[in-house]
C-alpha cells in the first residue's frame, strides 16, 4: 500500500473509532440528576460540558451557545455561563464577545510545551501527596489504581478517562498546595482531551492505565521517591505519544 493510501486508511480508521467513542461517551455521560445531583449546578454543568469536549461530542472549532447547552444538559443559563468561564480559563473554550463560544483547537507542538510544565508540577504533586495525603485519600487512590488496572484489562476508554479525571482532582487535594493546584488545573483538561483525540491510532491505553495505577499506588503508599519516578514514567510515555501524533 502506498504511503498516501496508508495515511488515508489511518485517518478513516481514526474517524470511525472517534465516532464510536463519542457514541459510547454519550451513553455514559455524567448524570445531571443522578450521581452528581449533590454537587452545585455550576460544577454539574462544568463536568458535563468538559466531558463532552474531551470526548469529542463537542468538537474542536464547534461554536456553542449558552442557550443550546442549557437545553442539552438541562441546567439553567447562569450555571452554564459560570462553567464556560471556568473552561475558558482552562483553555478548552474561547469566549468571543458578541460571536459565541468556540471549542479550542488542538496543536501537538503546543501540547509538547504544556508537557514541559506538566512534568514539573505533576512531580511536585506526586511527591507532596505521598507525604501529606490523608488516610481516606490513600484508600481512594488505591481504589483508583484497581480501577485503572480493570480499565487496562478491558481497554475501557471512558472508564479510564473518568478515573483519570478523579485521580487528577484527588492528587490536587492530597498535595495540600494551592499554588500547584491552580497551575495544574490549567492543563489537566487540555492534556486529557489531546490524549483522547489521538489515542485510537497512537496510544496504548492499557499501558497508559497501568502507568496511572503505578503513580496512584506510589502516592498511596507514602513513598515520595517512587511517586516522583512513577510520575516521570507517565510523562515520558505521554511525551512519546504526543511526538508520534506529530509524525502521523
Amino acid at each position: 500500500m502506498a504511503r498516501g493510501d496508508q495515511r488515508s486508511a489511518k485517518v478513516t480508521a481514526t474517524r470511525r473509532r472517534q465516532a464510536a467513542v463519542a457514541a459510547r461517551a454519550t451513553s455514559k455521560r455524567p448524570a445531571i440528576n443522578g450521581a452528581l445531583a449533590t454537587e452545585p449546578l455550576t460544577e454539574q454543568a462544568y463536568r458535563a460540558i468538559e466531558e463532552a469536549i474531551v470526548t469529542l461530542q463537542l468538537k474542536p472549532g464547534a461554536v456553542l451557545s449558552e442557550q443550546a447547552l442549557s437545553g442539552l444538559i438541562g441546567i439553567g443559563r447562569t450555571p452554564i455561563r459560570e462553567a464556560l468561564q471556568k473552561l475558558a480559563h482552562e483553555g478548552l473554550v474561547m469566549i468571543l464577545p458578541r460571536k459565541g463560544i468556540l471549542v479550542a483547537d488542538l496543536n501537538p507542538r503546543s501540547h509538547l510545551l504544556l508537557l514541559e510544565v506538566r512534568r514539573e508540577i505533576e512531580r511536585l504533586l506526586s511527591r507532596a501527596g505521598a507525604v501529606r495525603a490523608t488516610a481516606d485519600q490513600r484508600t481512594r487512590l488505591q481504589e483508583i489504581a484497581r480501577g485503572m488496572d480493570q480499565a487496562a484489562r478491558t481497554n475501557d476508554d471512558i472508564a479510564f478517562m473518568r478515573l483519570d479525571r478523579e485521580m487528577n482532582a484527588l492528587m490536587l487535594e492530597a498535595a495540600h498546595n494551592d499554588y500547584a493546584a491552580r497551575s495544574a488545573r490549567l492543563f489537566q483538561g487540555l492534556s486529557r482531551r489531546y490524549w483522547y483525540v489521538h489515542y485510537a491510532v497512537a496510544a496504548d491505553l492499557p499501558l497508559c492505565a497501568r502507568l496511572h495505577a503505578a503513580q496512584a499506588r506510589a502516592i498511596a503508599k507514602g513513598d515520595p521517591g517512587e511517586a516522583c519516578k512513577a510520575s516521570d514514567r507517565l510523562i515520558d510515555y505521554v511525551e512519546n505519544f504526543t511526538r508520534a501524533t506529530v509524525l502521523m
